[in-house]
């Protein structure tokens, strides 16, 4: 059982709640994540840590409501207890000093995972720039956390309510066409085909670019195999092989038709609970 200590809703789908887990927060590191389950019976749910305090002992956790589950943990409310909150798991980013700039770009949701390894990064005494982009300027999150993680704060929207039209790919591109040699990686996180559009554009620049992959997970201890994707042309396991991996090698194309794999399903498991539940 782990209480929620806050709940905060960020927009029509996007959540963040803190949760009561001194030992989770004690022992996390930027780059790995959780998996909860909100209610007795319920689904596996994996989230990466979007901040924590090991001194206050809560963990912060950002999540966009999609389906029956993440639906089920957005009707929980403060007080209210989790029925299971696993973690820290997954192996933690390869943070360093670095000899140059790091940049950071989060796409999304996938703004809250990059947090804590930007601020990690930065207390290492790097150079950090973080590009962070949505839909519109309504869909941004944690643009304050992110500046002062950041040495920089770059933000592109899609249709160019806040910083720059266009997508984060091509913030970044810029990025690189100007500071050439002195980016000396690359971390993206966000939805499979933002991180494959960034990874494209690195390419084009011989730049070294990490990602953070969120395939289906089950157990997160890599007995169940349902986290296996294709990086450098071998089975890997998201759940303790990364979440993080060489963005280059990876196929984002396999990951991205296995994500798509239960849609069916889980479109009628989301209406059966709106129609038990009496949600329009």
């Amino acid at each position: 059982m782990a209480k929620i200590l806050k709940k905060e809703q960020w927009s029509d789908t996007i959540f963040s709640m803190l949760i009561d887990a001194k030992d989770v927060a004690k022992a996390a590191k930027p780059g790995q994540f959780i998996i909860l389950i909100p209610k007795e019976h319920g689904e596996r749910i994996p989230l990466t840590i979007a901040d924590s305090d090991a001194d206050e002992g809560w963990v912060q956790i950002v999540f966009q409501v999609v389906g029956k589950s993440t639906l089920e943990l957005s009707r929980m409310n403060e007080s209210e207890e989790l029925f299971s909150f696993v973690g820290p798991l997954g192996m933690p980013s390869e943070v360093e000093k670095f000899d140059g700039k790091v940049v950071m770009v989060g796409g999304g949701i996938g703004i809250a995972p990059i947090h804590p390894i930007a601020k990690k990064l930065k207390e290492m005494g790097n150079h950090v720039i973080s590009i962070i982009g949505a839909k519109t300027a309504d869909l941004l999150i944690m643009e304050d956390k992110l500046k002062e993680a950041s040495t920089e704060l770059l933000i592109a929207t899609d249709d160019g309510s806040k910083g720059k039209k266009g997508f984060v790919n091509l913030v970044l591109e810029e990025l690189l066409a100007t500071e050439g040699d002195n980016i000396k990686m690359i971390w993206a996180i966000g939805p499979p085909i933002m991180m494959k559009a960034c990874v494209e554009s690195a390419k084009k620049f011989n730049a070294p670019i990490i990602v953070s992959l969120n395939p289906i997970m089950v157990d997160g201890t890599g007995m169940c195999g349902a986290c296996r994707v294709t990086v450098g042309g071998k089975t890997k396991f998201a759940c303790v092989d990364g979440p993080e991996f060489n963005g280059a090698e990876v196929d984002f194309d396999e990951l991205m038709a296995r994500q798509r794999q239960y849609a069916e399903l889980e479109r009628k498991a989301l209406e059966l609970y709106k129609s038990k539940e009496g949600i329009a």
